[in-house]
């Protein structure tokens, strides 16, 4: 998804040119296929649920909810129209239906407790400090009772060598990447009133290291 900051609009890798290349730099830098087999096996919703995936760029997380979760009603949301074009394209072909929006993480047009679950894989890093707690805090209001938050996304590095790798993506998306690299988005989602918040896989890749978490 694009990020969304105070005074700037800016695509998934920074420049509009390089979105058709999302997927292989995803693909080749994140260890997508296990990471992200290991974020869909954590959802528990049921089975005719209903799920979002914010910012979901070119549905490819999205495509596996579906694929694990065929009864239930899955949504993906992304502010990127171009993204959601291929997202779009990727859905029809394979035959899944998924219903895709185009808007801000920071205005989600749902309604309240409508979700039984959110996920979000490589998102909040992008996001100033202010729409990340705007964001947790949407995502709080469209959850239901005992809905739960999965989280994917760059966190602070394990180790020296990670701190190393992390530099490229600190430096591409800049500022931004500051709270979660320090790891303080599992307190921001306490201070958005998520509980029982957890990281319930870590991973070392190319670009540092990746966390994910999960909250109620």
């Amino acid at each position: 998804m694009k990020p969304q900051t105070e005074d700037r609009y800016v695509p998934a890798l920074s420049f509009d040119f390089l979105t058709p290349f999302y997927d292989l730099a995803v693909k080749l830098t994140t260890r997508e296929k296990v990471f992200k087999e290991r974020l869909v096996g954590r959802i528990e919703i049921p089975p005719d649920g209903r799920l979002l995936d914010l910012a979901c760029g070119t549905g490819t997380l999205t495509i596996a909810i579906k694929r694990r979760f065929p009864a239930a009603t899955v949504h993906g949301l992304d502010g990127d129209s171009k993204i959601l074009r291929i997202a779009r394209g990727k859905a029809s072909s394979t035959g899944t239906e998924i219903n895709f929006t185009e808007a801000f993480s920071t205005a989600l047009p749902y309604p309240d407790g409508y979700f039984d679950s959110v996920v979000s894989s490589l998102f909040f890093h992008h996001l100033t400090p202010e729409n990340k707690r705007k964001t947790l805090l949407e995502v709080r209001g469209v959850l239901g009772g005992g809905g739960t938050l999965h989280v994917a996304d760059w966190g602070q590095p394990s180790n020296s060598a990670m701190s190393l790798a992390s530099m490229p993506v600190r430096w591409l998306d800049g500022a931004t990447t500051r709270d979660s690299c320090a790891g303080k988005l599992p307190g921001m989602m306490e201070e958005a009133g998520f509980t029982s918040i957890v990281e319930t896989d870590r991973f070392s890749t190319v670009f540092g290291t990746l966390r994910l978490h999960r909250s109620v």
